[in-house]
Formats: structure tokens, C-alpha cells, sequence
């Protein structure tokens, strides 16, 4: 045959290959018919793995792997839309929850809020927390989880914080009180962050001998540090270090911190622009005690955790490839009393609009132990 003979016959291989996969979806949806109600669990796995052997049995050696994938997946998307049906079914499935957190389009972001932020005034969080609304009234506290706690409490709508930066990675402290209080993300900012050494005025840069920070700006600062020998502290936040170096009456000392904390405390820009790299970027979310879906939600952030044994973590990622969604965030963190177990959290690029979205989220149980929804919601950049 030539080319084009070869062609017409892969497209009427192709064309047989639809209908019989069209037909092992109906079946699917007739397995799911029959559990209804029984109890059995979707995912089977000594027929898996029988089956899996049997599909390796019938190709060639060269081609078993590549069978065995195939059939894996095909699999997996049945799996997947029998966990869809059943959970119908059930009154704290996913999807139901979604639907009511679910804002109509007539309900928008609000523009303005009570929010809580780390830090004080001229803080990173305050200028996010300025870019994700327009009208914000802000409460600061010392630290992050006093910021869960006013959300908890009701002393604040939202709470805005940094989770993660282009240079130094997650704040895993975020992570970690996410984790503990289970609250919903409703909206997330990646502000770019340029960081500039202030000190008092009539300070010179060969006066310096102490910076002072916090522990992620220094770290993204870590080769400029390095290049002007001095010693550094870690603070709260950049903007407390700013306003203890305005206050200290010390002539040796300066703060990394926002071009803004160099006008709220009246310190001189010494150096600007100090971080190591010029793409600095830091995510900031928002986050509510309240589920809520806002129109024009396109991300979503899960942790899940997985058995403890080869391919868990592969048949989840299989998961999301079978329904087409983009994975831009995986991070892992210890499991705490379990040794070297983790806990996974993924960030999706997936619209929540839609059929696909809902199924998605009723379509993990077999593939992991535990699923945390943490929202859905609109990334601002």
C-alpha cells in the first residue's frame, strides 16, 4: 500500500476504535448502575491487575508496555466516570458542595472587605491585599495564624497571604495552617516583588554591618547579602524591619523592605532593586472560613494524600491527564507522625465552569486516600 492507502485504512482502524471505546463507556455506566447501592468499591484490584496481565499476554513483548498503558488509562477514565455517577448518590460528594459554594455572575468579587494581614502597614501583604480590592479595611496581626484565626472568628472576611515565591519557593508555614484550618481559597494575586536596602538618611552603603528581614526576602536576596559581608537578622516581616531600623537610632544598620516602607518611615533607598533575580514574583492568596466559588474561577488548589506504595502518586497524575487538565503546582509535605509518608498539594488550570470541572472532583477517591478542596477561584496578576 501506499502512504495514502495507509492512511485511509489507520482512519478506518480509528474510526472502529471510537465506536468500541463509545461502547466500553456504556458498559461502564451499566457496572456503576449495578453497584448502585451495594456498596462495592469502583476500583477493583486484583481485576485490574488480572487484566492488565492479560492484555500484556495477548501483544507482542516489544508492545506489552506501551498495551498495558493504554488499557491503564482506558481504565482509569472508566473508573472515573462510574465514581461520577455514584456519587449522585451521595449527599457530601465534591461536586454538590462546589455547586453551593458556586457564586451566580451577577455576584462578583467584592470590591470591598474587612481583611487580615500579616505584618503591619507597608507590608507585602498590604499591597496585595490593596490590589485584590479596591476598598480594603485592614486588621494586621504578628503572625500567619493570627490571621487564620480573625477569619475563623468573624474579626475579619478574608485574610490575605503569601504562599509562594518564584525565588525561595512555598511558605510552607501557609501550607502547613491551610492544612490544619481547611479554609477555601477565593482568589489568588502574583504580585512582583522588588526589594530595596533602606536605612536612615545620610547612611552610606559601606556604613552597613547588620541587615535585618524576613527569612524569605532574605533568602531572595541571598548573593547580594552575600557580595556586602554583613551579618543578617531575621524579623516578623520587611515592614517591621523598616520601621525598627527607622526607630533604632543606629548608624550601622539597614532593613530590606518595599519602596513603600521607605516613604511611611521616612528612610533613605540606600540600594534598589536587590533581590537575585529580576523575575521575583510572589503569590499571594485570599483566603475565606466560607466556601465560595466567584465567577471566573480557572484554578484550583487540592491536598490529597496517596497509599503508601509505587504508582499512587502516577495514578493520580493519570487522573487529571485522562480529563485534560493542566497540573501547575505539586508540592509535597511530610506527613506529621508518619515517616516518610507525604501529603501532596496540587494546583489545577482547569475552568469551573462546566461538566468536566464537576466530574473531576467525584473522580479521585480511588486514586487517593484523602481529598481537601480548597477552592476554586481567579488568579490576578
Amino acid at each position: 500500500m501506499d502512504l495514502s492507502d495507509i492512511r485511509t485504512r489507520i482512519d478506518q482502524v480509528d474510526d472502529g476504535l471510537v465506536s468500541l471505546f463509545l461502547e466500553r463507556m456504556d458498559l461502564a455506566r451499566e457496572v456503576a448502575e449495578s453497584k448502585r447501592g451495594t456498596g462495592k468499591p469502583v476500583y477493583d484490584a486484583q481485576r485490574e491487575r488480572e487484566k492488565l496481565a492479560d492484555v500484556a499476554s495477548k501483544v507482542p513483548a516489544s508492545l506489552a508496555p506501551q498495551a498495558v498503558s493504554l488499557f491503564s488509562l482506558i481504565m482509569s477514565i472508566s473508573k472515573a466516570e462510574q465514581l461520577s455517577l455514584l456519587a449522585a448518590d451521595k449527599p457530601g460528594a465534591r461536586s454538590k458542595a462546589f455547586r453551593a459554594a458556586l457564586r451566580p455572575a451577577t455576584e462578583p468579587f467584592p470590591e470591598c472587605a474587612t481583611v487580615a494581614c500579616q505584618g503591619v502597614e507597608g507590608a507585602y501583604s498590604q499591597i496585595a491585599a490593596t490590589k485584590l480590592f479596591r476598598v480594603p479595611r485592614i486588621q494586621y496581626f504578628n503572625a500567619f495564624e493570627g490571621v487564620f484565626r480573625a477569619v475563623r472568628e468573624g474579626l475579619c472576611n478574608f485574610g490575605v497571604l503569601p504562599i509562594e515565591n518564584s525565588t525561595a519557593g512555598s511558605v510552607n508555614r501557609v501550607y502547613d495552617l491551610m492544612a490544619r484550618y481547611r479554609f477555601s481559597i477565593v482568589r489568588s494575586l502574583r504580585l512582583k516583588i522588588n526589594h530595596d536596602l533602606l536605612a536612615p538618611h545620610g547612611m552610606a552603603l559601606a556604613d552597613i554591618r547588620e541587615v535585618y528581614s524576613h527569612e524569605q526576602a532574605l533568602a531572595q536576596c541571598q548573593h547580594y547579602l552575600d557580595k556586602l559581608g554583613v551579618k543578617v537578622h531575621v524579623c516578623e516581616n520587611t515592614a517591621k524591619a523598616a520601621a525598627m531600623i527607622a526607630g533604632s537610632g543606629r548608624r550601622d544598620v539597614a532593613a530590606i523592605s518595599s519602596r513603600d516602607c521607605a516613604r511611611l518611615y521616612d528612610l533613605a533607598v540606600l540600594d534598589e532593586s536587590v533581590q537575585d533575580s529580576d523575575s521575583n514574583y510572589t503569590r499571594f492568596v485570599v483566603i475565606s472560613a466560607e466556601p465560595t466559588v466567584y465567577p471566573g474561577a480557572t484554578r484550583t488548589s487540592l491536598m490529597l494524600t496517596t497509599g503508601h506504595e509505587p504508582g499512587s502518586l502516577y495514578r493520580v497524575l493519570e487522573r487529571f491527564y485522562a480529563f485534560g487538565v493542566n497540573i501547575v503546582k505539586l508540592e509535597s509535605r511530610p506527613i506529621p507522625g508518619r515517616d516518610f509518608e507525604y501529603l501532596f498539594y496540587f494546583d489545577l488550570e482547569c475552568s469551573a465552569a462546566g461538566e468536566k470541572f464537576e466530574k473531576l472532583l467525584d473522580a479521585l477517591d480511588d486514586v487517593c486516600d484523602t481529598v481537601t478542596y480548597f477552592g476554586s477561584y481567579a488568579e490576578v496578576v
